[in-house]
């Protein structure tokens, strides 16, 4: 593990910056789940086949992280994440100008490939931070992050209305060149490191991973995590769209607004790690998920108490996701890209476990299948996190 870092060189301003380049980057992956009927429409292809572009733009970003975030910790950031910006701008490009379909679903792979310098910024804000407050810091990024999520669908949906779906597009690649360029003068410098081998650097993700218990801990309660999340949102999708619901997507989609609360907690609770309390508010977390998975099993005939369960939800998942990545920021210095690489491509595990558990437990059981299942996961991250609470989580703390 570090320590103590002599002085932060990021302010509040720059680590806003960073969110909103993150909350640009990963809105990205998301700009297509409302417009899939307009795609549909204009290249004549059915609604599954239209699916395949999220599926895609996923698959896409899965091997982004695994191949291009580890480089964040053997070469010059200041020259790579603009880089990165800028082949994501061209890619979006080629999305906004695709004259068939083949080439919509090529280009849109493409741009969940390059769309992942939101994951290459926040290792490097845990480098520029000082130990007192990189927590607080990590916060604020993530907080963009999940900003970009929601705000990315409501804006797509909202543009693809008024101008027509290739719009969007254009607006996002107009959007990621001028971060590129205001990155490639606002980024500081950061020492350089030993090269290494790129073959040797992938392999060293894994022994990385298995050299501390810390990060083993935290990665299996962020997949749990995940899992849980991905597995409410797509159950609740069922939910609000049957009786006595019968909810259009659109109205689905107000609901999920309602998630802005987790990134208030995501700005907040990283001071947690700051202080300290890491691992006590871990545990907080994970019996305030309890709660609000009690509560939505409590609510499905009413959606007040769906919408109190998607709030409390948000805070326990987006808060203890800060407190994940703070906590694998403070492990190795010299590794921070890989580590969250291990953390993301672990998430993206979880949650596509939760997703496929959601469509096998709703049609056994319902709501009450799926909110069984959550409450289960859930139960598993609390007796992880009870067994090693004074062990392999404490050694994460700083």
């Amino acid at each position: 593990m570090e320590g103590a870092d002599s002085e932060s060189r990021i302010s509040s301003r720059l680590a806003l910056l960073f969110a909103l380049a993150s909350g640009a980057a990963v809105g990205n992956l998301y700009w297509a789940q409302p417009l899939l009927d307009y795609i549909g429409e204009a290249f004549t292809v059915s609604a599954g086949s239209a699916g395949l572009l999220v599926t895609a733009t996923q698959i896409g970003y899965a091997l982004g992280i695994f191949l291009l975030v580890p480089l964040g910790d053997v070469i010059d950031r200041r020259r790579f994440i603009p880089l990165v910006m800028l082949c994501s701008a061209a890619a979006l490009t080629l999305s906004a100008f695709a004259p068939s379909f083949s080439m919509l679903l090529s280009a849109l792979m493409l741009v969940g490939f390059t769309t992942v310098s939101g994951q290459l910024l926040i290792p490097l804000a845990g480098d520029l931070a000082d130990n007192r407050d990189r927590g607080r810091l990590i916060g604020i990024i993530v907080s963009g992050i999940l900003i970009g999520i929601l705000a990315s669908r409501t804006i797509s949906g909202l543009m693809a209305d008024l101008l027509g779906w290739r719009a969007i597009y254009i607006a996002a690649a107009l959007l990621t060149l001028i971060l590129a360029l205001i990155m490639s003068k606002a980024l500081p410098k950061v020492e350089r490191r030993e090269p290494v081998r790129y073959l040797s650097l992938l392999k060293s993700v894994f022994s990385i991973v298995a050299k501390y218990p810390a990060v083993q801990v935290t990665l299996g309660l962020g997949a749990m995590m995940f899992a849980v999340f991905t597995l409410f949102w797509t159950g609740l999708t069922f939910l609000l769209s049957s009786e006595p619901f019968n909810y259009s997507a659109s109205q689905i989609g107000l609901v999920g607004l309602a998630g802005l609360t987790g990134a208030v907690a995501a700005r907040r609770c990283g001071s947690l790690h700051d202080k300290g309390l890491s691992v006590p508010a871990t545990g907080i977390f994970l019996l305030l998920l309890l709660v609000a998975l009690i509560v939505a099993d409590l609510g499905s005939e009413s959606i007040l108490l769906i919408l109190v369960a998607v709030i409390l939800l948000d805070v326990a998942i987006q808060g203890m996701n800060v407190l994940n990545q703070s906590r694998l920021m403070a492990v190795d210095s010299a590794s921070r890209s890989r580590l969250n690489t291990a953390f993301i491509v672990s998430n993206f595990a979880g949650g596509a476990i939760g997703s496929a558990l959601a469509g096998l437990l709703w049609s056994l059981g319902g709501w009450l299948a799926i909110s069984m299942g959550e409450i289960l996961l859930t139960l598993c991250a609390l007796g992880l996190w009870f067994y090693c609470r004074n062990g392999a989580l404490k050694q994460g703390q700083h």
